[in-house]
């Protein structure tokens, strides 16, 4: 029998069509220029099974990677199925998450240069765009600690207990979201919030500043929203579709 048959044979359609969504995420992001060669990663729980999550295989560019090509792994670092080698402070990030935020099913992680430049600033993401004003509300600042640690990994689950829309300090962002589509339209609107902010600190001028009760209405209006089952979907859905144009929709396979 053909491996990648048999491997749908010992999977449930439920993690099958898990990792075919989380492998046109990293299709997304190669798309969108979020890419840092073989770093950074975003995971999915599996569904049904709240210990085990799927995440990339280390050796695999984003635009590379299929369902089949994704590694199964438990919070505690066990690994199902296929063998493969992970990014080990990827593991660190994504099950420290896992176990402090039970509503959480999917991470996603990025070093971009807006993200990255912005973790380097000790005021941070300041309340003067419309796209910052989207995720805000819900940003925590997490201080840098070492990779690939039992320590970092609990300090970063406690980190996300406080938001779900995080600035590593001196390292990158991340998002952590009920929802695939809803982490990635968080993402979307934090990468582009911290390109304005760096854009507004090179202009050498003071930024418009946005009147403090429209922050707060703001605020409530997008807990709503991102609280919605729908929060990020008909985004994936169009990226999706681009990627199939350009052919490049090849990963579910």
């Amino acid at each position: 029998m053909d491996s990648l048959v048999q491997d749908r044979v010992d999977m449930s359609e439920a993690e099958w069509t898990a990792r075919c969504e989380l492998a046109a995420l990293y299709r997304v992001v190669d798309h969108l220029g979020w890419t840092d060669l073989l770093d950074t990663h975003m995971s999915v729980r599996v569904p049904g099974e709240p210990n085990c999550f799927l995440i990339n295989h280390y050796e695999e560019m984003f635009d590379e990677i299929t369902a089949s090509s994704l590694i199964k792994m438990d919070v505690d670092g066990t690994i199902y199925g296929k063998q493969g080698r992970f990014n080990a402070a990827g593991f660190t990030i994504h099950s420290g998450v896992y176990k402090a935020r039970p509503d959480v099913n999917c991470v996603m992680h990025t070093h971009t240069r807006a993200g990255g430049g912005v973790s380097l600033m000790k005021q941070g993401l300041r309340p003067i765009s419309q796209d910052a004003l989207h995720v805000l509300d819900d940003i925590v600042y997490h201080h840098y600690g070492v990779p690939a640690t039992v320590e970092e990994c609990e300090e970063l689950g406690k980190t996300c207990q406080k938001g779900g829309h995080v600035i590593l300090h001196n390292h990158g962002l991340l998002t952590a979201h009920a929802t695939l589509p809803g982490a990635l339209r968080g993402m979307y609107m934090l990468e582009r919030a911290c390109e304005l902010e760096l854009i507004s600190r090179q202009l050498g001028e003071e930024p418009v500043q946005i009147d403090d009760y429209i922050i707060q209405r703001a605020a409530q209006r997008m807990k709503q929203v991102r609280s919605a089952p729908e929060y990020g979907v008909s985004y994936f859905e169009a990226l999706k579709r681009q990627l199939a144009k350009k052919g490049a929709g090849d990963w579910a396979r």
